[in-house]
């Protein structure tokens, strides 16, 4: 599961790596400087369809677990319909409130409208991001892990092609880039909805009648979730704007290292999608001891991926600061991050797999807490000290606070687990089943039973219409 996650995810960060590569060769710090004030906003975006999607995977992964297929199927075309309102009003909300944002963030002369202009033309496609997102997490929900990578995967393939076109062929420059984001955007949703309705039938019907109440256990994992990942571009934008105090070279060479880390952590950043369907299967059958099976192997599996990925970047850090062109601060944040702070992405990981915990043990809050309490107290405090010593301080900052947090989360989440019966297992599964049950009454063909396997690992389950 997570290996297919992160193949589709490195090749999303891949070719966003490659994008800003393409942009840096037009010679102009402030176009990149651009990209990473756009980065910040749609980070937003982004994390508030990844809570939602959380919920939903948890949900729909737990009534699969079950056995009650087609609840899963109303929950999810309820989910969907949600997430597209809300990716609207959030679209629209971006376009109307974009200059106060940019000013906020720090954004200013020619950089400010160049984000501006990137942004103008990218935010109205966030919803195809979320559909994308959505139908993902759906397929990753009945173990169809290999088309939810072909989802994001389709989405780099049309980015690669269509980038060097664009911003190069057409000599279009940061407006090419934006043109390229958004028909990627149009791959994903496409490919997302074709995986999950025609081959693994996972939606049904849209009854607007019943859309709140099948959406109720959705939104009491989405909500605090939703809340959980707003903390981070939070964290992000307060270190976008102190960078920002030291100039676009700052802010370029801190949108380098953004994503320059999403590619040497796609295995991490997958971890978290297949670590929910998982406990959330094994929940619903009633099995704690394979739960925590697969909490401590997760934890292992992060210190390996970033041993590996930490002697991979200390090597190539000099031949990523000649492909990006980069000098002074720019250059100087690559160098310290690749050589030392990138080890810090251990305790993020950490932190990854504990909300993952907390998300499908019916303990979200707990992911809300640790998340906003490294948004809040482990930033502000860490990156104002930080400050005082340039952006290398802001940077060093960041990776104390991921270490402070993520220990603490992992060690709850432990806990959490070390605490939970077997018998609680189906106990929650049976109390978020018959919730479903009393808003689906006379639904023709739901199914009422609550069967629950005797030994369940998470597989791909038979696919409706294959």
């Amino acid at each position: 599961m997570a290996s297919t996650g992160a193949i589709g995810l490195m090749a999303v960060f891949a070719v966003d790596l490659v994008n800003l590569f393409y942009i840096s060769l037009l010679g102009d710090t402030s176009i990149a400087a651009a990209v990473g004030f756009a980065g910040t906003i749609n980070f937003f975006i982004t994390a508030i369809s990844i809570g939602m999607t959380i919920g939903v995977s948890a949900t729909v992964a737990r009534l699969l677990g079950a056995g009650q297929r087609m609840k899963a199927r109303q929950v999810a075309s309820a989910s969907l319909v949600l997430m597209i309102a809300v990716t609207i009003a959030l679209s629209a909300a971006t376009l109307l409130f974009l200059d106060p944002i940019l000013r906020a963030l720090g954004a200013a002369g020619e950089t400010r409208t160049l984000t501006r202009s990137f942004l103008m033309i990218t935010a109205p496609t966030y919803v195809f991001l979320a559909i994308g997102m959505c139908t993902a997490a759906l397929m990753r929900s009945v173990g169809d892990a290999r088309r939810a990578m072909a989802v994001t995967l389709m989405a780099a393939v049309v980015t690669a092609v269509l980038d060097p076109i664009l911003i190069f062929g057409f000599h279009l420059g940061l407006t090419g880039a934006a043109i390229s984001n958004d028909i990627a955007r149009l791959a994903l949703a496409a490919v997302g909805l074709h995986g999950a309705m025609r081959v693994n039938d996972l939606i049904g019907p849209v009854r607007f009648s019943r859309l709140w109440s099948n959406s109720q256990p959705v939104m009491k994992v989405a909500l605090p979730a939703v809340l959980t990942n707003l903390a981070t571009p939070v964290a992000s934008a307060y270190v976008t704007h102190a960078m920002a105090r030291f100039g676009a070279a700052a802010v370029a060479g801190q949108a380098t290292v953004d994503r320059i880390t999403p590619v040497a952590f796609a295995l991490i950043f997958a971890l978290t999608g297949a670590v929910g369907p998982i406990i959330a299967q094994n929940l619903g059958a009633g099995r704690a001891d394979r739960i925590r099976e697969t909490i401590r192997n997760s934890l292992v599996f992060v210190l390996l991926t970033v041993a590996v990925a930490w002697l991979v970047l200390a090597l190539v850090q000099n031949g990523l600061i000649r492909a990006f062109s980069a000098r002074g601060d720019t250059a100087m944040i690559i160098h310290v991050f690749c050589s030392w702070l990138v080890a810090s992405y251990a305790f993020v990981g950490c932190l990854f797999v504990a909300n993952a915990t907390f998300n499908n043990l019916d303990r979200p809050l707990l992911s809300t807490v640790f998340n906003w309490g490294r948004a809040t107290l482990g930033t502000l405090p860490f990156v104002a000290v930080g400050m005082k010593y340039g952006p290398v301080g802001v940077l060093i900052g960041i990776a104390a606070s991921n270490a402070v947090f993520g220990t603490m989360a992992m060690f709850v989440a432990f806990l959490v687990v070390k605490r939970l019966p077997m018998g609680d297992c189906a106990a929650m599964a049976r109390k978020d089943s018959n919730r479903l049950e009393q808003s689906s009454v006379n639904v023709p063909g739901a199914a009422v039973g609550n069967t629950v396997a005797p030994d369940v690992e998470l597989k791909e389950l038979p696919v409706q219409g294959r």
